[in-house]
């Protein structure tokens, strides 16, 4: 259905025209997507599910309570380590060597004796897998000089990342430190540090391992996410235990190329974490999906008004995958609103139309569509050429 309609424009009047198309599926962004799930219930303290490319919230139950993370601190550890790893202030090809405070780490660990060398592959591959207490003091270590100095630096990224609530005071979580009970963080900031992990692919390498050896195979790895073998699609992350902080986990999985992260903390046993983080991604599968919006074939070509191109073909700002609700996707509509035409010259990035997005009647998104390339305005001299072209033609017709 086309549709005429006046819209302002600066100090004058824009002809536009709307196409509304019936969108079929899977095209519907929902930014008031719902927090809370009345029939999910989790014996979970402390919950939170996130779609990780959207970052929107699926999920949560009192998912800012500080609380003890344990071993999910690691997750922070593994990022600085990737970030540091990608941006080339260590490599790949680096032998990490264990000091002697690496070495007296408690806890789950391989066993490092002082001085002992591993690659840096499997120095990553026995923290992921194994939560190896030496391996990442190791690693920090490596890294910045000290457990010290990294810690500073956790504490830095975090506070970039947004993670208002979190205070770190090691790279490991064990609770044998002093001031091991200021060392507390939020459901809410282990899923931002985790979605902010999930982008660095070569993490999942080791993510969804479920067992491996190092040192030449004579030391065994078993994963000490389950959720590795029992659990379709899961990409990681990380578990945690102490007796102060409980239980804790962030699951990540993929279905369907959405990958959502459940986060929980403090339960009572590792069957609570497990089954409550199962719960919410079965939750979030089961009632969201994640698509790209196709309508680059819908949209026409605007004609320009004495411009270099006679027309241009407008594209959506972004292509950012879009977050949907099965519920409501059935009931969802797309228009496309756009310029009759347009005076050059025309800015690359200029706004020409949006993509209008509803369910009901009632707008839930709006997608600028832009000018893909600048257009340049004719000058005096094409404008002559322009006219003496048509003259000639008109005197040999």
């Amino acid at each position: 259905m086309l549709v005429q309609s006046m819209k302002r424009k600066g100090d004058s009047f824009v002809k536009k025209r709307i196409i509304c198309l019936a969108l079929i599926g899977a095209m519907l962004l929902v930014f008031l997507l719902p927090v809370r799930a009345a029939d999910l219930e989790l014996s979970a303290p402390s919950a939170i599910l996130v779609e990780a490319s959207t970052g929107q919230i699926l999920y949560e139950s009192n998912a800012d309570e500080k609380l003890r993370p344990a071993s999910v601190t690691k997750i922070m550890t593994l990022l600085l380590v990737m970030e540091a790893l990608d941006d080339g202030r260590i490599s790949w090809n680096d032998t990490v060597t264990a000091s002697a405070a690496a070495a007296a780490k408690g806890g789950s660990q391989i066993y490092l004796e002082e001085n002992e060398q591993l690659s840096m592959d499997e120095m990553l591959k026995s923290v992921v897998v194994s939560s190896a207490n030496d391996c990442a003091c190791a690693l920090a270590e490596h890294l910045v000089g000290s457990e010290s100095g990294f810690v500073e630096m956790m504490n830095a990224r975090a506070q970039e990342l947004g993670m208002t609530n979190t205070h770190f005071v090691n790279c490991t979580g064990l609770d044998d430190e002093p001031n091991a009970s200021e060392h507390l963080t939020t459901a809410r900031d282990i899923a931002i540090m985790s979605r902010e992990l999930l982008k660095h692919d070569a993490i999942k390498r080791y993510t969804t391992i479920w067992m491996d050896t190092v040192r030449n195979g004579q030391f065994g790895l078993s994963n000490t996410n389950k959720l590795v073998r029992f659990y379709d699609g899961t990409t990681g992350l990380k578990t945690g235990y102490t007796s102060s902080a409980g239980y804790c986990l962030s699951a990540s999985a993929e279905r369907d190329g959405m990958e959502l992260i459940a986060v929980v903390l403090h339960c009572a046993n590792s069957t609570d974490r497990f089954e409550s983080a199962k719960a919410m991604l079965n939750y979030g599968f089961s009632n969201y999906a994640l698509v790209e919006p196709d309508v680059a074939n819908q949209i026409p070509a605007i004609p320009v008004k004495l411009g270099k191109s006679d027309t241009v073909t407008p594209v959506p700002e972004n292509t950012t995958p879009i977050l949907l609700s099965k519920a409501q996707a059935a009931k969802a509509e797309i228009s496309l609103e756009t310029d009759e035409e347009v005076s050059a010259p025309v800015e690359k990035g200029q706004q020409l139309g949006l993509v209008r997005i509803s369910v009901e009647g009632s707008t839930l998104a709006e997608i600028p569509l832009v000018c893909p390339q600048e257009i340049p305005a004719l000058r005096f001299r094409d404008l002559w050429g322009m006219l003496l072209r048509a003259l000639c033609m008109g005197e040999a017709g």
